[in-house]
């Protein structure tokens, strides 16, 4: 089990809920702006967000940026050690940085003391363009090379006694991830966040950004998660929420499974199962909902789930718990459906 770090009022590590993040894309000095597309996100499932601080505009506008947005705000710092101390000052709940790319000791050493006068966690380490050249020597561009770099920037703080520490090791490709971060968690107990860096846009952004961090998720591993997509940050929010879901890290939502389909069907199994998809997004109490297509087989097929149907070419079994109830005709399953499964969340 990790270590627990406290990022604002969201704990991050321990036995605790797996978090969500993304990052504005909206420059911070913005305020208004960045603040509606930070919201947005935390109405779609985010715990966490980021934001980049690159000059002093950006960091003055984080105090009242911090008080807009109703979640924590993680300062994003590059290359100026002071804007780390600005963001701070001003309400960060949080500060992403690199220290190899803010000077040397003698700065590290005063973010160091910020952080410990603030009492916030940094989040430092690694990805696969950041590396070390000691170890990319030493193991080429690989998950070991890239592990070990991110061990040596959470050194530099523990150095200068910063103990909340969250660390990353990210790659642009899913393997070395899983890798990188199957190192960490046997070498140490700091939070970890998840995610695949520069994953891309699209489905297969998605994808890989889920075969990795789901692969990490089932190995218990993963403390915050960050899909990373070139895409708009509640696109971020949304697969993450989806991957905790499927990874059995989020209980508390609507379920709908259903059968791929074939020959036998002879009504619209995937028009239905998008419709009540649709019609639960918003549900935040764990239930699942089967929509088979086969009468033969749909029940028993189904029989792990509170409600579901079955269809036929004319009518449709509704079933509870993997039992029959009534049979309705094709044309009112939506209604049908929809009523059993209203009838399951209220006495439940």
């Amino acid at each position: 089990m990790s270590n627990m770090v406290m990022v604002g009022g969201v704990p991050v590590g321990g036995n605790n809920r797996i978090t969500v993040q993304t990052m504005a894309t909206v420059k911070t000095e913005r305020v208004d702006e960045c603040a509606e597309e930070l919201n947005a996100c935390v109405d779609a499932g985010a715990d966490i967000v980021r934001v980049a601080v690159r000059d002093e505009a950006d960091a003055s506008a984080l105090k009242t940026l911090a008080e807009k947005v109703r979640a924590p705000i993680v300062a994003d710092i590059h290359f100026d050690y002071r804007l780390a101390l600005r963001s701070a000052e001003n309400g960060a709940a949080k500060i992403r940085i690199n220290p190899g790319n803010i000077g040397g000791k003698r700065e590290i050493k005063a973010v160091s003391d910020c952080l410990k006068q603030y009492g916030i966690p940094v989040r430092a380490g690694a990805n696969s363009g950041s590396i070390e050249k000691e170890f990319l020597d030493k193991y080429g561009r690989s998950a070991e090379a890239l592990a070990e770099s991110a061990l040596r920037s959470a050194r530099c703080f523990e150095e200068f006694g910063v103990e909340n520490i969250v660390l990353s090791a990210k790659a642009s490709d899913a393997e070395t991830t899983v890798k990188a971060y199957r190192i960490l968690r046997a070498r140490c107990d700091y939070p970890l966040h998840l995610g695949v860096t520069e994953a891309g846009g699209g489905r297969y952004g998605i994808i890989k950004g889920a075969v990795g961090i789901g692969s990490l998720l089932m190995d218990g591993i993963g403390d915050t998660v960050r899909v990373s997509l070139t895409a708009p940050p509640i696109e971020e929010v949304r697969a993450a929420v989806e991957i905790l879901r499927a990874a059995g890290k989020r209980k508390d939502f609507a379920e709908v499974i259903s059968c791929p389909t074939c020959g036998r069907c002879d009504y619209d199994v995937i028009g239905l199962s998008e419709k009540i998809r649709k019609a639960t997004e918003n549900t935040h109490k764990r239930i699942k909902i089967a929509v088979m297509g086969c009468v033969v087989n749909g029940v028993g097929e189904g029989r792990e789930a509170d409600v579901g149907i079955a269809g036929g070419k004319d009518k449709c079994v509704i079933f509870r718990g993997g039992e029959a109830v009534r049979t309705v005709p094709a044309g009112e399953a939506e209604t049908e459906l929809m009523k059993e499964v209203e009838l399951w969340l209220t006495k439940n």
